[in-house]
């Protein structure tokens, strides 16, 4: 017998029950949270004709030599502004990095890296593209993420777009199973329903081909004013997750196309000017929540010659400010900004380790500390640590030692949902 007499009834829940299913079912299908896996720290863009199964390392090892012409990883550590103790144990993990991953996502761009070549170049150039992906996954030197950019949907373009998406996944499919990380990229989005016609298409591929359906999720380039807000003063890029669930695996924002849609002068364009600042913010709103990830862009200043040391500071420090903002991703257009990408990035996770190990350990141990964290902080502490893990930054062995936790403990603190029944 209960201890206290309530006053609502067992039929005043079920009715209050029956009135949210609806609402449960949306927070299940929209809501569904990050799924836990590995999301990549960087995406490599290069013209769809220049791969080859070597690529990654080939420019793995031209960035080696471009770090080393310039006093090696330590030095740039100390350009970077990390301290020599932190210098040295990122060094040796980003010449570990460069050695074995050096690139964790690669995109075949056949958009602005590419251009138009005419019909038929283009459709050899897809065909190859396929077949050199399939190759380099068979050989396993294709990095963990890989895919294709093609061309927009807007009218000029749609149907050399769709053709070129056709081509290389209708190749991969035909050649065997498609690569686990495979990654399709939709550029210069303006409205909802070019993303619908993005769903139409891959899902009629995946029927074609007996894929399960789901099985070609894409990524969105946020490269235009209108998906922010569109002429109804609504947010398009709000109603993205929602009017196709489940198919879209990231939002990619495009500094350039963007910047000077808004009439932003060429020297100010940046990832970090205030129209670029407002654009992610809403992009962090739109998709909270939903699963979808999220990438930051790129910087045009390119790390060669007399001009590399400037450009290695500003990549790193641009990288940095990406991390700290909630952007765990950023593109990379050269082999030499690798040491900074995963140099900035290294020191971020190792920087922040202790501090978030001992507050993740004092609330798994709930042992008294000066910090009340909630279970909502815990997740993203063990997020933290476990994004540096998945990258390289940490190794599980760090983990145990200062946080207490093995690697699957990590990931259910991080991701509680993964390990809790589904709603029904």
């Amino acid at each position: 017998m209960a201890k206290h007499l309530a006053s609502l009834t067992p039929q005043d829940l079920d009715r209050i029950n029956a009135s949210l299913q609806e609402t449960d079912r949306f927070l299940e299908q929209n809501y569904p949270g990050d799924d836990g896996t590995r999301q990549p720290i960087h995406t490599v863009y290069v013209p769809a004709d220049r791969f080859t199964p070597s690529f990654a390392a080939d420019w793995g090892a031209q960035a080696a030599a471009a770090v080393e012409d310039h006093g090696g990883l330590e030095r740039l550590g100390g350009l970077l502004g990390l301290e020599p103790k932190l210098g040295t144990a990122v060094a040796s993990r980003v010449a570990r990095k460069l050695a074995e991953e050096p690139i964790e996502d690669l995109r075949l761009d056949f958009e602005d890296g590419y251009g138009d070549r005419g019909d038929d170049a283009e459709d050899d150039d897809a065909v190859a593209a396929a077949k050199a992906v399939a190759a380099a996954v068979e050989a396993g030197t294709a990095p963990p993420f890989i895919g294709i950019r093609f061309k927009c949907f807007e009218a000029p373009t749609r149907a050399r777009g769709l053709r070129t998406l056709d081509l290389f996944v209708s190749t991969l499919a035909r050649a065997g199973e498609l690569p686990a990380g495979l990654v399709l990229t939709l550029p210069k989005v303006t409205t909802v329903d070019q993303v619908r016609a993005m769903d139409d298409a891959v899902s009629r591929l995946e029927q074609i081909h007996s894929l399960p359906a789901g099985r070609l999720k894409f990524e969105v380039q946020v490269e235009t004013p209108q998906l922010i807000l569109g002429a109804d003063g609504t947010s398009p890029v709000a109603q993205l997750p929602h009017a196709v669930p489940g198919r879209i695996s990231a939002l990619h924002y495009g500094t350039y196309d963007y910047s000077a849609s808004l009439q932003i002068a060429a020297e100010y364009q940046s990832m970090e000017h205030p129209v670029a600042d407002l654009a992610k913010e809403i992009m962090q709103l739109a998709v909270a929540g939903t699963g979808i990830r999220l990438s930051d862009g790129s910087t045009n200043v390119i790390p060669v010659g007399d001009n590399t040391e400037n450009a290695w500071k500003l990549h790193g420090r641009l990288v940095r400010r990406s991390l700290e903002r909630g952007y765990y991703q950023g593109w990379d257009l050269h082999a030499a900004q690798l040491p900074s990408r995963f140099t900035a990035t290294y020191a971020f996770y190792r920087e922040g380790l202790p501090a978030a190990a001992l507050r993740l350990r004092n609330y798994v141990e709930q042992t008294g500390s000066g910090v009340m964290d909630e279970p909502a902080t815990a997740r993203a502490l063990a997020g933290f640590i476990l994004r540096g893990v998945q990258c390289g930054a940490l190794s599980p062995e760090e983990v145990l030692s200062q946080a207490g936790v093995e690697l699957s403990q990590l990931t259910t603190l991080a991701h509680p949902r993964l390990a809790s029944p589904a709603v029904n």
